[in-house]
């Protein structure tokens, strides 16, 4: 399959509002992700991280505009679009009742993988991601680390060329997170496009190249990191989140 364009993710004019609800929604709302490129969404509870994920993935159908993934509209080519993306969300997605390698063998089959091929992706990541003693044990007996990397190995079965993560190191210990961000990073060095999410700003400093600030729907700010840093005069990205989204608690 060609992957006919430039931007991993392209989001032109997009319109969406929950039925039942009225305060998340996006109004012509504008991005572009380049292929590659490591991407960060930051923003206070509320406003519209996990929406915007669900929508760029396709879970949630858009009510105007376009969303494509490398070329193709999650809306009228879903089929072509399953097949470029992996998605790592902020619950986990599996079943307990079943082992790594169980789990494994399900989502390879159901994102159309041969045999072999699944059987060399779930060694080959259960070895990297540090579960091949447990590789037959049920996942409802592991830790909230390990059931992480489960997440993850699951998200990356197929190869995608594009991996949205969605908190992917949430309540996990620092030895997980650090195993979790090294393993984003390698995949990213060889091609994979990261659209990744978290409250954790300093594991986000270095992993993300470029990111974008949502609040109610909007991007506050966006560019290079760096960059950004720099002209906001700030040290650190929290800072800058801080000054941007004010100190006001959310729910």
């Amino acid at each position: 399959m060609a992957l006919k364009d430039p931007f991993a993710v392209n989001i032109t004019d997009m319109g969406f509002r929950y039925p039942d609800n009225a305060e998340v929604s996006f109004s012509k709302f504008n991005l572009k992700i380049a292929k590659g490129e490591r991407f960060g969404l930051f923003g206070p509870n509320g406003a519209g991280k996990t929406t915007l994920m669900n929508l760029m993935t396709g879970v949630l159908p858009v009510d105007e505009g376009s969303i494509t993934i490398l070329g193709y509209e999650t809306g009228s080519q879903k089929n072509e679009v399953n097949k470029l993306f992996g998605f790592v969300p902020q619950d986990f997605s599996f079943y307990q009742e079943l082992s790594p390698a169980e789990n494994l063998e399900f989502f390879g089959a159901w994102s159309g993988l041969t045999k072999q091929e699944i059987k060399h992706r779930t060694d080959e990541l259960l070895q990297i991601l540090g579960l091949d003693d447990v590789r037959n044990k049920q996942v409802q007996k592991f830790s909230g680390g390990m059931k992480r990397r489960v997440n993850l190995a699951i998200g990356v079965i197929h190869n995608p060329a594009i991996l949205f993560l969605d908190e992917p190191t949430v309540g996990v210990d620092v030895q997980t997170r650090h195993a979790i961000i090294d393993y984003l990073q390698e995949l990213n060095k060889n091609g994979t496009t990261l659209v990744y999410t978290s409250h954790q700003l300093s594991e986000a400093e270095g992993l993300c190249e470029q990111v974008a600030l949502l609040d109610d729907g909007h991007i506050i700010a966006q560019g290079n990191m760096n960059t950004l840093l720099k002209e906001h005069s700030y040290d650190s990205l929290e800072a800058l989140f801080i000054n941007l989204t004010g100190k006001e608690l959310r729910d």
